[in-house]
């Protein structure tokens, strides 16, 4: 199972207003066979949170706030009482912005969003592999593939609610200004396109290395599968058929990568060979690699018209320079919508709870703007 795919999930799902000002949109309806509809029926479904257009009820606030601790749990976290009623007060609070923001949504609004998450949902797909492994991956965090699309279609609207609330709309000139400003941050380090072909000396159930016998039957392996790309074999139906690298292997093998991404041998390798050699055997913990490079990159600057995973550079400056904008204009919009609904919490310890993280919010630090400002350099 791939984890950062379904910590990547979990995320879309946590219905957040985050700290760079992203909006993560939660079910504000979920299914009636969701475990926290069963505690309702058990116990009562109390509201927890009221306002003008606004109620949260409890089932709500358990089903996002269990989407979000299932992955947790899933990493090895483990929550404390205190931890676990921060985050539902920290969830609560993000449920009640959303449905405010969403309530202001117009028609432009939501076919801004559909776009959006159309878009977004395709990537999570691909990244995915295939629908079956998608549906597969999302169950483990108790999602169907069409609450997500709901979910990233809410995430999406209301994050242009936001910004034309908010008139946050950067220019090209701003994008121009920005990569002219910080031309470093658009260079892009020597590159190269391979393909490679593992042959595993890792136990794939335990992690433990192989006995020697199981080494030298799969040397022999690799052996014969270098004699056989040699030959003229084709390379990525041979990675397709043997290699037991699951990140590459339905892809032919294929990775781009700049230097400092890969294990010392195979990079050394991989930098070091012509386009279209093929390596001798390389071995690494991993196991024996047979490296075929196809194209190398010179280093060089980006231009704002060049495209990254299918995105304008132009574009992800935008980004950037909404996101900063977002971090000081969001806080206070948020607080005057929150007052102008007269938005009340009606559970007494999720209402403490509030006061306290007012309190570690005064305390916390600046954040630290340099990892959003990355995204362009890849």
């Amino acid at each position: 199972m791939n984890r950062n795919f379904i910590k990547a999930i979990a995320a879309s799902c946590g219905l957040a207003i985050t700290a760079t000002g992203t909006l993560l949109a939660a079910e504000t309806n979920p299914p009636a066979s969701k475990p926290a509809d069963k505690i309702a029926e058990l116990f009562g479904d109390p509201v927890l949170a009221q306002g003008k257009g606004v109620t949260i009820k409890r089932s709500e606030l358990d089903a996002a706030v269990m989407g979000i601790k299932s992955s947790g749990m899933a990493r090895g976290q483990q929550y404390t009482p205190e931890q676990s009623l921060m985050l539902e007060r920290q969830v609560l609070d993000r449920l009640v912005q959303i449905q405010l923001l969403l309530a202001k949504a117009t028609d432009a609004d939501k076919a801004k969003g559909k776009e959006t998450s159309d878009k977004r949902f395709e990537a999570i797909l691909k990244r995915a592999g295939s629908e079956e492994k998608l549906v597969l991956q999302l169950k483990s965090v108790g999602l169907t593939a069409q609450e997500l699309r709901k979910k990233m279609a809410e995430e999406a609207t209301a994050e242009f609610v936001v910004l034309r609330e908010l008139k946050i709309d950067p220019s090209d000139a701003d994008a121009k200004k920005y990569y002219d400003e910080f031309p470093a941050r658009f260079e892009q380090a020597e590159m190269v396109r391979a393909s490679h072909i593992l042959v595993g000396t890792i136990d794939p159930e335990t992690r433990a290395p192989l006995s020697e016998e199981k080494k030298a039957a799969k040397r022999k392996l690799a052996d014969d599968l270098l004699k056989r790309a040699k030959a003229g074999e084709d390379f990525a139906k041979l990675a397709k058929e043997y290699s037991e690298d699951p990140g590459s292997r339905d892809n032919g093998g294929e990775y781009k990568f700049p230097r400092g991404q890969m294990v010392p041998e195979f990079e050394s390798t991989a930098f070091g060979l012509a386009p279209n050699q093929i390596s001798e055997i390389v071995t690494t913990q991993f196991g024996y690699h047979i490296i075929k490079l196809s194209e190398k990159y010179p280093a060089r600057k980006l231009t704002l018209e060049e495209s990254i995973e299918g995105v304008k550079i132009i574009d992800q400056v935008k980004d950037i320079l909404k996101r900063q904008q977002l971090e000081k204009a969001l806080p206070d919009f948020i607080e005057k919508i929150t007052a102008e609904a007269k938005v009340e919490i009606l559970d007494a310890k999720l209402k403490e709870a509030g006061e306290q993280l007012k309190e570690l919010g005064k305390n916390s630090a600046p954040l630290d703007k340099a990892a959003a400002e990355k995204a362009v350099k890849k």
